[in-house]
């Protein structure tokens, strides 16, 4: 096979080294694991209410109910590390206790857990646990929380919350142009289609975890913190994963409480959370107020540049959604302000979700781009233009590599945008409005920790060693075809191992860094082996951390989205006829992979434009929305013509393989050339997201027939 042979592996759109096993289903993901002796199956109880205390548990018919094993509640669970540290620098590897408390601190949060023979059995056991609140006001409603909302002082990725340059208020209020618009995101949640799920065992003091997990080592610190015992006594096994996007960096208490049941009863317990459970046990994306304001000469060039947001987190964690953090380096502007301000709610943890920050960050402010334009009567890819900077605006140093301009023009040549008919409602096709809309795209690069294992076998062949994991992104495949390219040999002489804390620590899959960071290790291990063979080597171990990333540069993947949608004149129903994405995105390892990467960011684009959003039942502090018939995201039927175009981009000062992370640039940006295109096709300014039909009828309703 032409794409197995050695020259130029790297880069080459392989197949999924995986992709067999996926779909004849031998890849064995934590739920279908079983080990010495039979499984027993737990279901955890959620609580009822929003926030309160419990009062009363009764467990006698759950106990007594057929073959159940064990009905654990805060009254007979053991001792547990106490939750956190909240500060703690990885969080990930917080201790997670289980049933450690009387306290309700958010809707869902997990009271009791139940263990029978089989998962029926526990489940219908599991209903039978009568509990007696004591129900307390909570504070859900990000919107009213905002006059209280604190200064973090730090947000995610550690930097500053707050950043200013020269004198934005004095600059924006003299700007002859101006721009000053609210926005809201809603909370959206991932719902990977593998739930959260354990499967937990011990032998002796010894606790092997398989569980669905992006990370590895942090939750084998994280369980050994939990149950005070040596980190090396605690082995997670992660080896597919069926998706993740942020709500898979944490741990739960599926894999406390699957641990607490096989300790407890001599036999490993396995534990899956329902799709409920799933929407409000883990984390989520934050709601979220942006205020952005923009103030221009008359020929377009920036002079004050602002965003703001309020965002939540849980009322016991500190995570802040860095919504303004892509602003700080996307345009260019003399004047410049960025804060966030953080609301404690009593609701689930908001943490990471695809893309945190720039997803939702740019929703506002490149559509206040586009509204900035039509002000200036000027097109929509000049303004941006006009605007690019060669150079970190805030950080005073340059970018390793930036084609955010050539992204802009190659994609209007490709898309057609000449074609574009500037005048909103202008253009119809029978019953449909037709627009189109364009936005800039950003995403932070970033190198981590990694050590990888390279082992030259009796047959010649090689094998790949690392605590990485595969949560659908093509991991196995793109470090094969490093370790292929590296050693000089056909991809299947290569074997890869991934998601096992009995080999080499990486950082895992998450932000962007997974193939940059990992595949660096893989390189670094093989370019030892090959040079050590000579002298008779057969193993070698290779690293990379974040020092290898040139800090005298900014380090950031750039591109550019394209959309055309039609409205129904009637409906309001919105339909993405075809969207293209081009992208500087350094060394692509894999063309096939990375163009999937970018053709699911740029889908999920859809559905934060037109379908995603949850909200809150003040009454319960509960999420309405807890299912997928009720949670809309984008389907096959949402989906029009999607077209990915990558630039050849060499970045020097980047890590070793010269690559940059595209699993979240894709997302970046699409949903903001979506809600361009709707203004377009119709003149409607939809700053509330997302744009559903109810909200595009007034406007509507004030066009010609």
């Amino acid at each position: 096979m032409a794409e197995s042979k050695r020259a130029d592996v790297i880069g080459l759109p392989l197949d999924r080294i995986d992709g067999r096993l996926k779909v004849t289903g031998r890849a064995t993901y934590a739920f279908e694991y079983a080990t010495q002796g039979s499984v027993a199956y737990g279901v955890i109880v959620s609580a009822a209410i929003g926030k309160g205390r419990i009062l009363r548990i009764d467990t006698r018919d759950a106990q007594h109910a057929p073959r159940v094993l064990l009905v654990l509640t805060k009254d007979n669970a053991p001792p547990q590390t106490p939750w956190g540290p909240v500060d703690l620098p990885d969080r990930f590897a917080r201790a997670e206790p289980a049933l450690d408390t009387d306290e309700v601190l958010y809707f869902g949060f997990p009271v009791a857990f139940v263990v029978a023979e089989t998962f029926e059995q526990a489940t219908a056991a599991a209903a039978m646990v009568r509990i007696q609140y004591d129900p307390m006001p909570g504070d859900y409603d990000l919107h009213a929380a905002g006059p209280s909302a604190e200064n973090p002082g730090r947000i995610d990725g550690n930097g500053p919350a707050d950043s200013a340059v020269g004198d934005f208020e004095s600059a924006f209020a003299s700007a002859p142009v101006q721009i000053d618009a609210h926005y809201t995101t809603p909370h959206q949640h991932q719902a990977p289609m593998e739930p959260h799920a354990t499967m937990a065992a011990w032998e002796g003091e010894m606790l092997t975890v398989h569980t669905s997990a992006q990370l590895t080592t942090s939750p084998q610190e994280g369980l050994a913190r939990t149950f005070n015992t040596p980190k090396e006594n605690v082995r997670i096994i992660t080896r597919y994963v069926g998706g993740g996007f942020g709500s898979k960096l944490p741990y739960y208490v599926d894999a406390t409480l699957a641990a607490i049941g096989a300790r407890t009863l001599g036999r490993p317990v396995k534990v899956a959370m329902t799709r409920p459970q799933v929407f409000y046990t883990t984390t989520h994306r934050t709601a979220s107020e942006q205020h952005v304001r923009l103030g221009a000469d008359r020929d377009g060039r920036l002079t004050a540049y602002g965003q703001e947001a309020l965002v939540h987190c849980a009322r016991f964690d500190l995570f802040t959604e860095p919504v303004c953090d892509a602003a700080r380096r996307l345009y260019a502007a003399p004047n410049r302000l960025t804060r966030h301000r953080r609301a404690k709610l009593d609701l689930p943890r908001s943490d990471s979700m695809r893309a945190p920050g720039e997803a939702i960050g740019l929703l506002g402010l490149e559509c206040a781009m586009d509204e900035l334009a039509e002000a200036l009567d000027l097109d929509p890819v000049e303004l941006r233009l006009r605007n690019d900077t060669s150079s970190d605006p805030e950080q005073d140093r340059p970018f390793a590599s930036r084609h955010l301009a050539e992204a802009l023009r190659e994609g209007a040549a490709r898309f057609g945008w000449n074609k574009r008919v500037a005048k909103p409602a202008s253009v119809r096709d029978r019953r449909w409005l037709v627009g189109l809309g364009v936005a800039s795209a950003i995403r932070g690069d970033i190198l981590q920790s990694a050590t990888a294992r390279a082992r030259l076998e009796n047959d010649g062949k090689i094998t790949i060693e690392l605590a990485m994991t595969d949560i659908g992104t093509g991991s196995y495949t793109i470090l094969t075809q490093i370790a292929a390219d590296t050693m000089e040999l056909p991809v299947d002489r290569v074997t890869v191992r991934l998601g096992d804390t009995r080999f080499p620590p990486t950082a895992g899959s998450g932000g962007s860094f997974g193939a940059a960071t990992s595949g660096s290790a893989v390189l670094a291990a093989c370019r030892k082996l090959k040079a050590g063979l000579a002298s008779g080597m057969t193993e070698s171990l290779g690293s990379v951390t974040p020092a290898d990333l040139d800090e005298a540069y900014s380090h950031a993947g750039f591109g550019a989205h394209f959309a055309e949608v039609c409205v129904d004149r009637d409906t309001g129903e919105v339909r993405v006829r075809r969207m293209l994405g081009v992208f500087a995105a350094g060394r692509i390892l894999n063309a096939k992979t990375a163009r999937s990467q970018m053709i699911g960011g740029m889908t999920w684009g859809i559905g934060s434009a037109l379908l995603e959003e949850n909200h809150v039942d003040s009454r319960f502090g509960s999420f309405i929305n807890q299912d997928l018939a009720n949670y809309h995201v984008a389907v096959n039927a949402d989906v029009g013509a999607m077209e990915v175009v990558f630039l050849d981009e060499a970045d020097p000062h980047g890590g070793p393989l010269g690559s940059k992370g595209v699993g979240e640039l894709g997302i970046c940006g699409a949903g903001a050339a979506i809600m361009n295109a709707i203004h377009n096709a119709t003149g409607a300014r939809i700053r509330d997201f997302p744009a559903t039909p109810d909200k595009l009828l007034a406007t509507l309703e004030t066009l010609d027939p």
